[in-house]
């Protein structure tokens, strides 16, 4: 089985995989912490390597290309920006998670032991780079949802609640899955 857990920052997508991950017994890759190991390893800030990336399409092809080789092992559960998108073809189930604006950079300033103010910024301007990024390189818009199979607000619900809803999604999805034909490498 194969889920992919997207969304803008802020939402949960890195909370939620990992703990659907161990409810199902899947591995848990986070495409994020990929893209943060390639920052650090080139000493510099994710502000700045999301702007390097702008101009360097060989970075998100880097990142894709691992994510990828992480589908094609099986029984993981990807999260990322990006995951949906770049395993449309493969992942079993879609998720998407969104939370309000305000909502996402409280989230981010308690993570990140930032100023909701700094929150704000940083967040509008790291996604403004990745929308511009996302749009020149892939030739669409990240705020698209048509792709996904379930789009869920993460601030609606309890996070246990919000947990409990893609665990019972998930867990369809994967008895369906093995009611269904085997696929063909």
């Amino acid at each position: 089985m194969i889920v992919t857990v997207s969304g803008p920052h802020g939402t949960g997508k890195s909370t939620y995989a990992a703990q659907l991950a161990k409810e199902l017994g899947l591995r848990h890759v986070s495409a994020g912490l990929l893209f943060r190991r390639l920052a650090k390893e080139r000493h510099v800030s994710l502000e700045e390597f999301g702007k390097i990336a702008l101009k360097d399409p060989a970075i998100d092809r880097l990142v894709d290309d691992e994510t990828m080789k992480e589908a094609e092992r099986g029984e993981v559960v990807v999260d990322g920006q990006l995951a949906g998108w770049v395993l449309k073809m493969v992942a079993d189930l879609r998720i998407c998670l969104t939370a309000p604006d305000d909502v996402r950079v409280e989230r981010i300033a308690k993570r990140d032991r930032l100023g909701l103010e700094d929150a704000r910024k940083e967040t509008g301007l790291r996604e403004s780079v990745q929308g511009e990024r996302y749009r020149k390189h892939y030739g669409f818009k990240v705020e698209d949802r048509s792709i996904y199979h379930l789009v869920l607000d993460t601030s609606l619900l309890p996070m246990e609640d919000t947990a409990k809803v893609l665990l019972t999604a998930a867990v369809a999805v994967k008895a369906k899955i093995g009611r269904a034909q085997p696929r063909k490498p």
